[in-house]
Protein backbone atom coordinates (compact mmCIF):
# COMPACT_ATOMS: atom_id res chain seq x y z
CA UNK A 1 0.00 0.00 0.00
CA UNK A 2 1.10 3.40 -0.98
CA UNK A 3 1.95 6.24 2.04
CA UNK A 4 -1.52 7.89 1.25
CA UNK A 5 -3.69 4.77 1.03
CA UNK A 6 -1.91 3.64 4.80
CA UNK A 7 -2.84 7.42 6.03
CA UNK A 8 -6.57 7.08 4.97
CA UNK A 9 -6.48 3.78 5.98
CA UNK A 10 -5.65 4.43 9.47
CA UNK A 11 -8.02 7.71 9.80
CA UNK A 12 -11.17 6.07 8.69
CA UNK A 13 -11.10 3.31 10.94
CA UNK A 14 -12.50 3.19 14.03
CA UNK A 15 -13.39 -0.29 15.90
CA UNK A 16 -10.26 -2.74 15.36
CA UNK A 17 -10.07 -5.97 17.00
CA UNK A 18 -6.10 -6.59 18.38
CA UNK A 19 -6.00 -10.58 17.57
CA UNK A 20 -3.27 -11.97 20.12
CA UNK A 21 -3.27 -9.38 22.51
CA UNK A 22 -1.28 -9.82 25.46
CA UNK A 23 -1.97 -8.64 29.09
CA UNK A 24 1.80 -8.71 29.55
CA UNK A 25 3.67 -5.25 29.47
CA UNK A 26 6.57 -6.60 27.54
CA UNK A 27 4.96 -7.82 24.79
CA UNK A 28 4.52 -6.05 21.57
CA UNK A 29 1.00 -6.52 21.34
CA UNK A 30 0.31 -5.28 24.84
CA UNK A 31 2.03 -1.83 23.30
CA UNK A 32 0.42 -1.49 20.31
CA UNK A 33 -3.07 -2.43 21.89
CA UNK A 34 -2.41 0.85 24.46
CA UNK A 35 -0.98 2.55 21.19
CA UNK A 36 -4.42 2.17 19.69
CA UNK A 37 -6.39 3.03 22.84
CA UNK A 38 -4.69 6.01 23.54
CA UNK A 39 -5.13 6.82 19.64
CA UNK A 40 -9.04 6.88 20.00
CA UNK A 41 -9.54 3.23 18.75
CA UNK A 42 -12.25 1.71 19.77
CA UNK A 43 -9.82 -1.54 20.23
CA UNK A 44 -10.90 -5.38 21.63
CA UNK A 45 -8.43 -8.01 22.72
CA UNK A 46 -8.96 -11.29 21.06
CA UNK A 47 -7.40 -13.90 22.82
CA UNK A 48 -8.69 -17.06 24.56
CA UNK A 49 -6.72 -17.66 27.36
CA UNK A 50 -7.31 -14.42 28.39
CA UNK A 51 -11.19 -14.23 27.74
CA UNK A 52 -12.75 -12.12 29.76
CA UNK A 53 -9.91 -10.51 31.81
CA UNK A 54 -9.35 -7.07 30.75
CA UNK A 55 -5.90 -6.29 29.12
CA UNK A 56 -5.42 -2.32 29.86
CA UNK A 57 -9.09 -1.95 31.43
CA UNK A 58 -10.77 -3.82 28.06
CA UNK A 59 -12.32 -6.94 29.11
CA UNK A 60 -11.03 -9.38 26.11
CA UNK A 61 -13.34 -11.92 23.93
CA UNK A 62 -12.15 -15.61 23.38
CA UNK A 63 -13.01 -15.32 19.31
CA UNK A 64 -12.98 -12.82 16.73
CA UNK A 65 -16.72 -12.79 16.29
CA UNK A 66 -17.29 -11.90 19.89
CA UNK A 67 -15.53 -8.07 18.70
CA UNK A 68 -17.71 -7.79 15.80
CA UNK A 69 -18.46 -5.37 14.15
CA UNK A 70 -15.24 -4.67 12.87
CA UNK A 71 -13.18 -2.10 10.93
CA UNK A 72 -9.46 -3.92 10.90
CA UNK A 73 -8.34 -7.01 12.37
CA UNK A 74 -4.80 -6.46 13.60
CA UNK A 75 -3.19 -10.13 13.86
CA UNK A 76 -0.76 -10.66 16.38
CA UNK A 77 0.13 -14.61 15.74
CA UNK A 78 2.22 -16.90 13.47
CA UNK A 79 2.52 -16.65 9.93
CA UNK A 80 0.99 -19.77 9.77
CA UNK A 81 -1.97 -19.00 11.73
CA UNK A 82 -2.72 -15.66 10.12
CA UNK A 83 -4.45 -17.22 7.43
CA UNK A 84 -7.41 -18.53 9.94
CA UNK A 85 -7.63 -15.23 11.25
CA UNK A 86 -7.68 -13.69 7.94
CA UNK A 87 -10.58 -15.95 6.74
CA UNK A 88 -12.86 -15.22 9.73
CA UNK A 89 -12.28 -11.22 9.31
CA UNK A 90 -13.67 -11.74 5.51
CA UNK A 91 -16.40 -14.24 7.25
CA UNK A 92 -17.37 -10.86 9.30
CA UNK A 93 -17.41 -8.10 7.15
CA UNK A 94 -14.16 -6.42 8.28
CA UNK A 95 -12.33 -3.91 6.29
CA UNK A 96 -9.45 -4.47 6.83
CA UNK A 97 -6.61 -7.11 7.65
CA UNK A 98 -3.29 -5.94 9.55
CA UNK A 99 -0.47 -8.51 9.45
CA UNK A 100 2.00 -7.55 11.83
CA UNK A 101 5.66 -7.02 11.53
CA UNK A 102 7.07 -10.54 10.66
CA UNK A 103 3.38 -11.93 10.08
CA UNK A 104 3.17 -12.86 6.44
CA UNK A 105 0.72 -15.28 4.41
CA UNK A 106 0.61 -14.16 0.41
CA UNK A 107 -2.21 -16.76 -0.05
CA UNK A 108 -4.65 -15.15 2.94
CA UNK A 109 -3.68 -11.98 1.59
CA UNK A 110 -4.65 -12.53 -1.87
CA UNK A 111 -8.23 -14.29 -0.41
CA UNK A 112 -8.28 -10.83 1.67
CA UNK A 113 -8.38 -8.62 -1.09
CA UNK A 114 -10.21 -10.88 -3.65
CA UNK A 115 -13.17 -10.62 -1.06
CA UNK A 116 -12.03 -6.48 -1.63
CA UNK A 117 -10.56 -6.11 1.88
CA UNK A 118 -7.89 -3.50 1.98
CA UNK A 119 -4.26 -5.58 3.04
CA UNK A 120 -1.30 -4.28 5.65
CA UNK A 121 1.35 -6.72 6.01
CA UNK A 122 4.65 -6.86 7.92
CA UNK A 123 3.88 -3.43 9.29
CA UNK A 124 2.68 -2.63 12.31
CA UNK A 125 0.27 0.12 12.76
CA UNK A 126 2.10 2.64 15.44
CA UNK A 127 5.26 2.55 13.65
CA UNK A 128 3.46 3.70 10.72
CA UNK A 129 1.35 5.75 12.75
CA UNK A 130 4.49 7.47 13.84
CA UNK A 131 6.10 8.03 10.36
CA UNK A 132 3.34 9.25 8.83
CA UNK A 133 3.16 12.12 11.26
CA UNK A 134 -0.64 11.63 12.28
CA UNK A 135 -2.38 13.25 14.48
CA UNK A 136 -1.82 12.80 18.16
CA UNK A 137 -5.63 11.10 18.00
CA UNK A 138 -8.26 10.27 15.28
CA UNK A 139 -11.23 12.05 14.26
CA UNK A 140 -14.08 10.69 16.66
CA UNK A 141 -16.87 11.59 13.47
CA UNK A 142 -17.35 9.57 10.96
Amino acid sequence: MTDDEIRDLLLRTRRIAVVGASDRPGRPSFGVFGFLRDRGYDAVPVNPTLAGRPVQGVASVAALKDAAPLDMVDIFRRSEDAGAVVDEAIALGAKTVWMQLGVVDEAAAGRARAAGLAVVMDRCPAIEWRRLGLPDRIATSR
